[in-house]
């Protein structure tokens, strides 16, 4: 599409990355999921783009220093769907959504689906 691409890195604190380690498939389920619902929410939010979006993510599992390091690249358009769905919406040239907002929720979103997952069932 001819509009402007974000890049958007999230990735785990070093605590969450070691458990990770030993449960890679519980935790990079966690880290799509807080991704894919902070991204979401936040273009969302009337009070920013207000918009539905659609982006990709890719997962990296070590850094540059080869050491293990959870996170995903996301590539992210610069707008979006009206609510109504009738027309495009785009970002502001050369800013997307807020590194804050955006911070402070997927650190809510992980934290909360954490303790959620470690209730016993049932």
């Amino acid at each position: 599409m001819p509009t402007e691409y974000f890049h958007v890195v999230f990735t785990l604190p070093e605590p969450i990355a070691a458990i990770a380690f030993y449960n890679k498939d519980v935790v990079y389920d966690l880290l799509f999921r807080a991704t894919d619902e902070t991204v979401l929410t936040t273009a969302r939010d009337p009070q920013r783009l207000g918009v539905e979006i659609g982006f990709f993510a890719v997962l990296h599992s070590w850094g540059q220093n080869l050491h293990f390091h959870p996170h995903l690249h996301c590539v992210v358009p610069g707008g979006g769907l009206s609510a109504d769905h009738d027309r495009w919406i785009s970002s502001r040239p050369r800013f997307l959504l807020p590194a804050q907002v955006l911070s402070c929720l997927f650190r809510r979103q992980t934290l909360r689906w954490l303790v959620d997952h470690d209730q016993p069932d049932g």
